[in-house]
């Protein structure tokens, strides 16, 4: 979790424009939720109509070359993008994935992902720790003194 005086790291300002973005399309987000151990999301975001997006922040061509993961997340989403800043090489993006242009203040939505729904398990257990997750970072936000386990 960012202490509040550390500056942000380039993933985390794409991040913060790609949630600031998606609030405007009536999505609410949550950041580095852990779906299953060993695996990091970004952002999740739920849609008005219970839509489940995820969204990975790459800063880097290193950052993307490096990422064995990514596919793996495609299990726990209705629909998968990218988020890269303007200076980044998107001819490397499979063209099957969505694709936010962002930075830390703003983004732009370019290419939609395929829509895979989610079974209906999978559904309320992503849901439920979507949830939780924004339960405990909000209760952090109003008690920083209070124990995280995540």
């Amino acid at each position: 979790m960012q202490m509040p005086d550390t500056p942000l790291q380039p993933g985390q300002l794409l991040a913060r424009g790609v949630c600031r973005h998606l609030r405007g399309h009536d999505f609410v987000t949550v950041v580095e939720l852990v779906p299953i151990r060993g695996l990091r999301v970004d952002v999740m975001a739920l849609g008005p109509k219970g839509e489940i997006w995820v969204i990975e922040c790459k800063s880097s061509r290193t950052d993307f070359m490096t990422d064995h993961k990514w596919q793996h997340y495609l299990d726990w989403c209705d629909r998968f993008f990218w988020a890269v800043d303007s200076d980044f090489p998107t001819e490397l993006l499979p063209d099957d994935t969505g694709l936010i242009l962002a930075d830390g203040y703003d983004g732009e939505i370019i290419r939609q992902g395929p829509e895979s729904r989610l079974p209906p398990a999978r559904r309320k257990a992503v849901v439920q720790k979507f949830a939780r997750h924004a339960a405990i970072r909000a209760q952090i936000a109003r008690d920083p003194g209070s124990v995280s386990v995540f």
